[in-house]
Order: C-alpha cells, then sequence, then structure tokens
C-alpha cells in the first residue's frame, strides 16, 4: 500500500501481541493509517503483551506524560530457574529445587518488595550503555555494570499457582522491570524465577478495558480502510482525563492559539482533577487541561503564581 501520509489525530490502546515488539506493531498501524506522525509510549518486549498507547499527529505531544506514568501488569514466573534475561526467552544459568511455601512468606514478600525500591535493570533491557542499548550487547554475550535504579512499588500481590509457579499483580512507577522484581524474589525464595508471561493491564488512567488488538485493527481496515481505524482512535486529551481543567472565554483562547498566555479572570469554568495531578518539574506550578470556549481541547497549561496561564503545548490540529 503506497499513498502520501495523512495528519491522523488520536490514541490507539492496543493490545499489543506476543512475538511482536513495540516498534513493529506501532510500525504497523501507522503503515495502516498512513499516518504522518506517531510513537509510542513504554515499550514492551516481545514475549510482552497487553496495553500499549499509540500516539498520533497531535497526541504526540502528550507522549511524555504517559511515559511517566504509573504502569500495572499481570505476570506468571517460574520458579526454580534464572536465566540471563531473567525471562524464559533466556539461557538457563542456574536451577535449583522449589522450597515448600508458606502463605506467610508470600506476604512478607509483599512487603518487602514494595514502596520505595532499588532496582538493577537487566541485560536485555533498552537502556543505553556508551550509546548502545543494553539488549545489543547482550545479544553479543557482553554484560557490563548497570547501576542500580530507583522505582516505586505501589502494590504488589503475590500468589503461588502451582508448586513451581506465582502469579504476580504489580501497579509501579515507570522504569521499573518486571523481570527484575521477578528475578529477585526468585533469589529471596532461594531458588531462583523468570518471567514466563508478562501483561500490561493499565497504563496511566488508561485500562484493558479499553484495549484493541491488532487483529481487530487489521480487520477494521480490511472493512472500512483508514477511516474505520480512526474511528478506534480516543483523543489525546483521554490521556490526561483526570487532570484538573479550566475553560477560557472566547478572547483569552483566540490569544492562547497565538501563543499568548491568558489571565485567570479569563477562565469561565474549573473542574477539579484527581489528587495525584502533575506539577510542572522545573517551576513546580500546577499543570491543567485548558479547554476553549467551545469546549475543544486546546492546551496544557502551567497556572503561575502570578494569575496566568502559560500554554506549554498546543493541541491545535493541521489545516
Amino acid at each position: 500500500m503506497a499513498g502520501k501520509r495523512r495528519d491522523v489525530d488520536g490514541i490507539l490502546l492496543l493490545d499489543k501481541p506476543r512475538g511482536r515488539s513495540s516498534n513493529q506493531a506501532l510500525g504497523r498501524v501507522k503503515y495502516l493509517l498512513q499516518a504522518k506522525k506517531a510513537g509510542h509510549t513504554g515499550a514492551l518486549d516481545p514475549r510482552a503483551t497487553g496495553l500499549l498507547p499509540l500516539c498520533f499527529g497531535q497526541a504526540t505531544k502528550v507522549s511524555g506524560w504517559l511515559l511517566d506514568a504509573d504502569k500495572r501488569y499481570l505476570a506468571e514466573a517460574r520458579l526454580g530457574v534464572e536465566t540471563d534475561s531473567a525471562d524464559l526467552d533466556g539461557a538457563v544459568i542456574r536451577e535449583a529445587p522449589v522450597p515448600a511455601i508458606e502463605p506467610a512468606q508470600l506476604r512478607a514478600l509483599e512487603r518487602q518488595f514494595s514502596g520505595a525500591q532499588e532496582q538493577v535493570p537487566p541485560m536485555v533491557s533498552a537502556l543505553k550503555h556508551q550509546g548502545r542499548r543494553l539488549y545489543e550487547l547482550a545479544r553479543q554475550g557482553v554484560e557490563v555494570e548497570r547501576p542500580p535504579r530507583p522505582v516505586q512499588i505501589h502494590s504488589l500481590r503475590i500468589e503461588q499457582t502451582a508448586p513451581d509457579r506465582l502469579r504476580l499483580e504489580v501497579h509501579c512507577s515507570k522504569g521499573t522491570y518486571i523481570r527484575s522484581l521477578v528475578a529477585d524474589i526468585g533469589h529471596a525464595l532461594g531458588c531462583g524465577a523468570a518471567v514466563d508471561t508478562l501483561h500490561r493491564v493499565g497504563h496511566g488512567h488508561f485500562d484493558a478495558a479499553a484495549m484493541v488488538s491488532l487483529d481487530s485493527v487489521e480487520a477494521a481496515f480490511e472493512a472500512g480502510g483508514a477511516a474505520a481505524i480512526e474511528a478506534l482512535l480516543q483523543p489525546a486529551e483521554a490521556a490526561l482525563a483526570h487532570w484538573p481543567s479550566v475553560r477560557l472565554d472566547a478572547a483569552a483562547s483566540a490569544a492562547m492559539r497565538h501563543g499568548n498566555p491568558a489571565a485567570t479572570a479569563a477562565i469561565n469554568d474549573r473542574s477539579p482533577g484527581a489528587a495525584d495531578a502533575p506539577v510542572e518539574a522545573e517551576t513546580g506550578w500546577p499543570l491543567v487541561r485548558v479547554v476553549d470556549a467551545d469546549g475543544g481541547f486546546l492546551a496544557v497549561a502551567a497556572e503561575d503564581p502570578a494569575g496566568w496561564v502559560r500554554a506549554r503545548r498546543l493541541f491545535v490540529p493541521a489545516a
């Protein structure tokens, strides 16, 4: 299929299939849409499945906030084995008998691995060392020292589903590696552990209920072309629906479209957001969604102490 690239705006909540990289999945949907601009918001390994928000056009402007968002996962782990990748795709480096595990031990592990953690990234991660991806080095048999990174495990539930199997439900901060978490739990149990399956069920305020499979995307295209896929997209502001919002009057809306700040006196309406609504890292000012006088999504803006609403990202579709 060849054709001119098009302006397409919106977010597709893709259920990434197993066996495809995040970039491969993005590339396929972008190709079907013939979209000019696209990006994903937090890679899943080829072995992993689940929620992968794909952003197109204007929606790529919210990708940074989605990258920073918390994630939620379901994982199945096999006990009694350690691999060089911390999942069952890797080469086995150690096997050990699995001890009898009491429920009290699992509750203790949940407490031990919840909250602030220092985590060593796996060698098969996309982090860079001297300009090269770690997974590229790992494929060449090279291992380098990886400094531990701070992460936050907001909640952790561990269930033993078979003598050599654990099921984990994890709500965590960005940058958390479930493979490293599983390997650390296996080490604590003394027998080792590796990820068998990994499924992302939440990304920020998006959840699995809204996902669309790649097969459904392909079927939509066969039935109705790119327009049928566009009908599956969510608007960019859906990623920020939990943020507080302000609605400007007509004059202030027009001014902001040209990059000018708006006085808080020009706010016609204000809606509170969730308790975890963000602040701007550089200034500490609260961030808000800005809608125009007609209710259309206009900008992400920061409210400064002097009473001005200053746009940080404008969402004005191409003509």
